[in-house]
């Protein structure tokens, strides 16, 4: 077993609205192995982007706890979270929007480096080295983002994420706004950095082929809380929660002899502003009882290492 690098207790974002207080991530603990890959998927609005800026302190935490290597870094003091964004960094979904159209690919990798105090003498040197790093040839020293493609920017963000040399690294959707042959590239390419890095990744998407090939550990969310939690072979091989197997059941099969049942969700989303007791997904599900829409249920342990919240999960997986 690894060592632990990041573990979260009961984390809480809550925001308030003019509707009520908005349970954007609810009670949600983890933990990920140094050099592991914890993948984290869910529809759009679950709360994958607030936990991921949550670790990395884009967006201050409601309650909870969050441990960097057995340290609470929960709430740091400004001196601290800059030396801790040294370890602790971020690729972004959008590798347009994320990046500053007014400065060059150097100075976009250079920026991290200039305010780490990098001699002069040593930052071409050091910027041509991340270029090289991530496959982006160095005649583009000088390109304005808008003057590259979706890929070749994505690569920015990633060279930028990587100036400070992190452990840790959230990485928010970043292949989705991408063409599936560069999505190909770009995972590959992570891949690598991690092995020759030992970066720990929290990877954050809604392809469920993506997290498979990339991860460890996968943790599933719906409405801002995780409902299944394993080993990425173990999630695909053994999924319990009525919500993980529709989702899967929307993978694509490239196999036109192979019949493939899928699973489609009715029912209303249940409102994450000031929602009720009881399960987040039961106005979907096809096993709610009255138990579903009286109490939440409790991530529990229903093979080794394998966790799910739903009170008829057992019931269920006889059933089918």
């Amino acid at each position: 077993m690894p060592e632990q690098l990041i573990e979260v207790k009961h984390l809480k974002k809550y925001f308030d609205t003019k509707h009520g207080t908005l349970h954007a991530v609810d009670d949600v603990s983890f933990t990920i192995g140094q050099g592991e890959t914890l993948g984290v998927v869910g529809e759009s609005g679950c709360g994958k982007s607030t936990l991921g800026r949550m670790l990395v302190h884009l967006l201050d935490s409601t309650d909870g706890q969050i441990f960097f290597k057995g340290e609470d870094i929960t709430r740091v003091k400004r001196e601290k979270l800059s030396e801790l964004r040294r370890k602790m960094q971020i690729i972004f979904q959008d590798p347009y929007s994320s990046l500053n159209p007014r400065m060059t690919v150097g100075q976009v990798l250079g920026e991290a480096l200039k305010n780490a105090g990098t001699p002069r003498e040593e930052m071409e040197n050091r910027v041509f080295e991340l270029m090289d790093t991530v496959g982006l040839a160095r005649r583009y020293l000088d390109t304005y983002p808008h003057e590259l493609d979706g890929g070749r920017r994505q690569r920015i963000g990633i060279g930028r994420a990587l100036a400070m040399n992190p452990e840790f690294v959230v990485c928010d959707e970043p292949v989705s706004a991408l063409d599936v042959s560069i999505q190909a590239q770009v995972l590959n390419l992570m891949l690598d950095l991690q092995e020759q890095r030992k970066l720990t990744y929290m990877f954050i998407t809604h392809d469920l082929s993506v997290v498979k090939y990339i991860s460890d550990h996968i943790m599933v969310m719906y409405l801002g809380q995780a409902v299944e939690k394993s080993a990425a072979k173990e999630l695909f091989a053994h999924h319990y929660h009525p919500y993980t197997k529709a989702l899967l059941s929307a993978v694509p099969v490239a196999d036109v002899h192979h019949e493939k049942k899928r699973i489609l969700l009715k029912g209303e989303l249940t409102s994450p502003i000031n929602p009720k007791p009881g399960c987040r997904f039961a106005a979907r599900c096809l096993y709610a009882t009255e138990e579903c829409f009286r109490d939440n249920p409790v991530l529990t342990e229903v093979t080794p290492n394998h966790y799910v919240a739903c009170h008829h999960v057992r019931d269920i997986n006889e059933e089918l």
